[in-house]
């Protein structure tokens, strides 16, 4: 099926006008990331009534703050995890094929500084391009120092052998959120933001649906829902507790947080279009160095996290960890006054609870369902690379477990999202016509909608970095925009590349967000977010 010819306008009074006169759905999906995103596109496509809800804004929490790779996961090649490997470089294609705007191939280049690395490594990425197969992006190539160099400019001569070039696929994470969200709408799921689930609804001890606010007008809605599906993702347990709160069964957490930290600096500490890619530090951990929208970031950590803040702080030694690793292969060493923002996501490590029984599967080592004894099944771990074949699992055990009718397969596989263009597969022969996110933002990120962006006042007038008041426009009009940080950090992504200019034109976003919607743009809780994406502990 095609999508719309033109966009679909994201008025809140109509869609709240559309959840007041729901009488029941087939499916509730509490939770606006990728994992609640997926499920609701699926559902919707098997031809389900579906309601999602988000409390914040989509894509707020981890799904906007990801490693923006699209990958098969070199690492669990080492692990020896060939299925999942397989599974993942499957589900790279189709993204690639799915969201053309939005993902791009992306070349990666291990710099050798012994000469034991490049062979080493180099067998296993050969091994990496035949699970690949026609799905692959390029041949890995073994280079020697000239040749690394030549792809990493901004490479540490001083003792390089040479280096391994392998093929993997960036993304914009909240864009393609997004894009799933504006999906679902038009095929006429409902999508809600900033509506927080605030209590279940049961009926002889099984989950019948839910309750929820509108935090714009304090205004509560009933949904009724035959089978409702918690992906809250790192917050799954809140809602599982409240599930079990109510029929008076014991609560055991399932999921452990562990942050991830991103340093973002400018694109002159590695110039071109090539990422770098450290395996194996001293200390045993992954360093990389991705240019993403005009920048670079560099990252990442794998810290335990004890608490679930929505916007979790670095830890100190995290950033020097990733600042220290990275002057050991950059030829010019980023400093802390180079930082333009830092960002911190929070991964779901989950640990089943046994009080579930046989109710729980594992699906893979990513990602995990439950059902509970009252019929709410809850999904939590995976990676965004994976997130559409997540959404086949969570349906195959809603209809499993007795929740669903059983349903016709899903159509997801080769169903190309609101303003993906043309149809044809993302190979090495179609590379070159792919959008490239490591490039400065700008209207490639809109597909095919981009004419509409520009036939709107404004496109003339550039705020800075690529963005537009046109853009601005867009994004409360269709984009379901509603503050200044949904403008700045998860439709254009100034926020989380410089903080600071984010920061400087935060004021004129507040009074087009503000002209747009008659409500409360939310100006001075941005500029302490902005404060807190440009300061390091």
């Amino acid at each position: 099926m095609n999508m719309p010819a033109s966009p679909l306008l994201s008025n809140r009074a109509s869609i709240l006008a559309s959840l007041a006169s729901s009488d029941s759905v087939d499916l509730l999906v509490i939770g606006g990331g990728a994992s609640g995103l997926g499920v609701a596109l699926d559902a919707v496509l098997r031809g389900l009534k579906v309601v999602l809800l988000e409390s914040h804004d989509f894509a707020k929490g981890t799904s906007s703050r990801a490693t923006k790779l699209v990958h098969g996961g070199v690492r669990y090649l080492a692990q020896g995890n060939i299925p999942l490997v397989r599974e993942a470089l499957h589900e790279r294609s189709t993204l690639l094929h799915n969201a053309r705007h939005l993902v791009s191939p992306l070349a990666f280049v291990m710099p050798s500084y012994s000469c034991w690395e490049t062979p080493f490594y180099g067998i296993g990425l050969k091994m990496y391009d035949a699970l690949a197969g026609k799905a692959g992006l390029g041949p890995t190539q073994f280079m020697g120092a000239r040749a690394t160099h030549d792809c990493l400019p901004g490479v540490k001569m001083a003792g390089l052998k040479g280096g391994v070039k392998y093929w993997d696929a960036q993304f914009d994470d909240a864009r393609l959120a997004l894009a799933l969200a504006r999906s679902v709408a038009a095929q006429g799921g409902l999508v809600i933001n900033y509506c927080p689930m605030t209590e279940f609804l049961h009926e002889d001890g099984r989950v019948a649906g839910a309750r929820c606010t509108d935090l714009e007008t304090g205004k509560d809605y009933i949904v009724r829902a035959k089978c409702v599906v918690n992906a809250t993702g790192v917050w799954v347990d809140e809602v599982r507790h409240k599930d079990d709160a109510a029929v008076g069964r014991l609560s055991v957490p399932m999921v452990s947080p562990s942050q991830g930290v991103h340093l973002v600096v400018d694109a002159s500490f590695l110039p071109g279009q090539h990422a770098l890619l450290v395996p194996k530090t001293r200390d045993g951990r992954v360093l990389f160095a991705v240019p993403w929208l005009g920048k670079v970031i560099l990252g990442t950590t794998d810290t335990p996290r004890h608490d679930l803040a929505r916007e979790p702080l670095p830890f100190a030694d995290e950033v020097a960890f990733i600042l220290q690793e990275a002057g050991k292969y950059l030829a010019k060493p980023p400093s802390r006054a180079d930082v333009r923002s830092v960002w911190v996501g929070l991964r779901p490590l989950v640990s089943p609870s046994s009080t579930d029984g046989d109710s729980t599967k594992h699906i893979s080592r990513e990602h995990t369902v439950v059902v509970s004894s009252s019929g709410l099944v809850t999904v939590t771990g995976g990676k965004w690379t994976t997130y559409r074949a997540m959404a086949e699992d969570v349906l195959n055990k809603c209809v499993s477990s007795g929740l669903l009718k059983q349903l016709p397969p899903s159509r997801t596989a080769r169903f190309a999202l609101v303003g993906a263009p043309g149809n044809s597969a993302v190979t090495v022969a179609t590379r070159k016509t792919a959008a490239c996110i490591a490039s400065a933002p700008g209207l490639a990120a809109y597909g095919t909608e981009a004419s509409y962006v520009q036939a709107l006042d404004g496109n003339d007038q550039e705020l800075a970095y690529g963005l537009t008041v046109a853009m601005v426009h867009y994004a409360i009009r269709y984009e379901y925009a509603r503050t200044v940080e949904d403008v700045l950090a998860r439709r254009s992504r100034l926020l989380f590349l410089d903080a600071v200019l984010a920061g400087d034109i935060a004021g004129q976003v507040a009074e087009l967000v503000q002209q747009e919607t008659g409500q409360d743009p939310q100006l001075e809780s941005f500029l302490i977010l902005a404060r807190q994406y440009h300061t390091l502990p």
